[in-house]
């Protein structure tokens, strides 16, 4: 990793959950909510299929790296649901309409818990005259929700989402499109990810460096093979935006020092 010490990037795309928020309570809290309504509308109490199925551990309360919520959209999601209430006992049709009466999405205001002042991280990367992209597996509205709720809107180029109509990690095609939208070289690019599906996205579109986070569903020992770099969470990027600010060269190829990511 010593030829990426003087890596400085024109811009970050970031994953959204797991990566900027706490994917557990996000994903978590939902669920156990969906199972809540999904037991008014069909007085079956799915709680501990639902949380199987999609992959939360209700005891430890987190979200398993394996799961469904991991890495799948909302569509996917939608119909591993009726799949439950199919379990359950309920014909296709009965389980279609008892989801389509029960279904909800997160609250992208009342469930997000960022992992550090975004406004501020935002506002240092925008000083530094670094672009901020955020390629999510979630879909657009509530995508667009969580961004408005925390004031970061402005410093944000642009954005693709799960409902995007666009090939989801690990294709390449979320960060191409984003790259495109940008006018920057993936190459010139620092890809952030908590699961290897970020980084297995990072590496299909040549990413010039590929950031895994341990705040989310994944550990190191899941990341290690696919990213370049290992934080804790992007609150460890304050620190390094400090460190480029400290270290800027007219040339601008300043960059992170892998010693400091480790």
């Amino acid at each position: 990793m010593t030829d990426l010490r003087n890596f400085k990037p024109q811009a970050i795309i970031f994953d959204k959950d797991g990566t900027l928020i706490d994917f557990d309570a996000m994903w978590g809290g939902w669920t156990l909510y969906l199972a809540e309504q999904l037991r008014d509308v069909s007085g079956q109490d799915v709680k501990q299929a639902l949380c199987f199925a999609m992959g939360y551990d209700q005891i430890s309360k987190k979200v398993r790296a394996d799961g469904k919520l991991a890495s799948n959209p909302m569509s996917y999601l939608y119909e591993l649901t009726i799949e439950v209430m199919c379990s359950a006992g309920l014909s296709r049709q009965d389980a279609t309409k008892v989801v389509e009466t029960a279904w909800c999405i997160p609250d992208p205001v009342v469930l997000s818990k960022p992992f550090t002042d975004l406004r501020n991280l935002f506002s240092q990367l925008h000083k530094l005259g670094i672009k901020i992209a955020i390629a999510t597996a979630d879909d657009r509205a509530p995508s667009q929700a969580m961004i408005e709720a925390f004031d970061v809107e402005d410093y944000i180029s642009c954005m693709v989402c799960a409902d995007d109509g666009i090939p989801s990690k690990p294709a390449p095609d979320m960060m191409l499109s984003l790259c495109k939208r940008m006018n920057v070289d993936p190459s010139k690019v620092m890809v952030i990810g908590d699961t290897t599906s970020d980084l297995q996205m990072a590496r299909a579109a040549n990413a010039g460096l590929a950031v895994g986070v341990l705040s989310g569903v994944s550990s190191a020992k899941d990341l290690v093979a696919f990213a370049d770099v290992i934080i804790d969470s992007i609150d460890d990027l304050h620190a390094y935006l400090e460190h480029l600010a400290e270290n800027e060269l007219p040339n601008s190829q300043n960059g992170l020092n892998p010693d400091f990511a480790f």
